[in-house]
C-alpha cells in the first residue's frame, strides 16, 4: 500500500500537469475556432461570389482531413515551407483553425434561423451588416447555437489527446510517461479519463450556465 501510494505521489503532479497543459491549450484552441468560425460564417453569408466559394472551400477541406493528418503537416511539413513552430503552437493553431470550420457551421444555421424580414427592417432602419450581426442576429441565436458550440467544445478536448503524437506534455502524454516507467497500465489510463472526464464536466456545466443566462 505504502508503495502505491508513494508511486501516486511521485507521479500524480504529472497527470495534473498534462491537465493544465490541455486545459489551456482547448482553451485557446475554442477561442480561435469561434473567432475565425463567426468571421467564416459572416463572410459566407455576406460576402462577394468568390469569397463564398474560397471560405465554404475551407470548411470542407477541414471537415474532410482527420486532425491528425493537419498537425503532422504543420509540425513536421512546416520547416519545408519556412514555418518552424513548438509542439504547443501547432497544437493550438491547429485545434483552433480546425475546429473553425465546424464552428462556421454552427453559426451558419443560427443566421439562417433568424427571420429574413427582422434583417430587412434593420436594412431599412440604416443599420451595417456588422450592427445587423451584433444587434439582431447574434442575441436571437445565441439560445440555439450555444448546445453544439459546447458539444464542438467537448469534441475539441476529446480530440487533443491526438497532441501526444507531436510531443505535446498533455494529459496523453504524461500519462504514457506514466504507465512507461511504472509498467502500471490500468489505473493510469483510469486517471486519465477521471481528468478528462472532470474537465468536459466542467465545459458542460459552463455551457449550461450560459445558455440559462442567454435565455432568460
Amino acid at each position: 500500500m505504502g508503495d502505491i501510494l508513494e508511486l501516486w505521489g511521485q507521479y500524480g503532479p504529472l497527470l495534473l500537469e498534462g491537465l493544465g497543459t490541455t486545459a489551456w491549450i482547448c482553451a485557446l484552441a475554442t477561442a480561435i475556432g469561434l473567432a475565425v468560425g463567426l468571421v467564416l460564417a459572416c463572410l459566407e453569408g455576406a460576402g462577394s461570389v468568390l469569397v463564398r466559394r474560397l471560405v465554404r472551400g475551407y470548411i470542407e477541406i477541414m471537415r474532410g482531413l482527420p486532425i491528425l493528418i493537419l498537425l503532422f503537416v504543420l509540425y513536421y511539413g512546416g520547416p519545408s515551407f519556412g514555418l518552424s513552430l513548438g509542439a504547443e503552437t501547432v497544437g493550438v493553431l491547429g485545434l483552433g483553425f480546425y475546429g473553425a470550420a465546424y464552428f462556421a457551421e454552427i453559426f451558419r444555421a443560427g443566421f439562417m434561423s433568424i427571420p429574413k424580414g427582422q434583417v430587412e427592417a434593420a436594412r431599412m432602419a440604416g443599420l451595417s451588416g456588422s450592427q445587423i450581426v451584433r444587434h439582431i442576429k447574434l442575441p436571437q441565436m445565441l439560445v440555439m447555437i450555444t448546445p453544439p458550440m459546447v458539444n464542438q467544445i467537448i469534441i475539441l478536448i476529446k480530440e487533443s489527446a491526438v497532441l501526444s503524437i507531436i510531443t505535446v506534455a498533455e494529459l496523453t502524454k504524461n500519462t504514457a510517461q506514466f504507465v512507461n516507467e511504472t509498467y502500471a497500465v490500468v489505473g493510469p489510463y483510469l486517471a486519465a479519463a477521471l481528468l478528462y472526464w472532470l474537465l468536459v464536466e466542467a465545459v458542460a456545466l459552463l455551457g449550461r450556465a450560459f445558455e440559462h443566462r442567454v435565455r432568460f
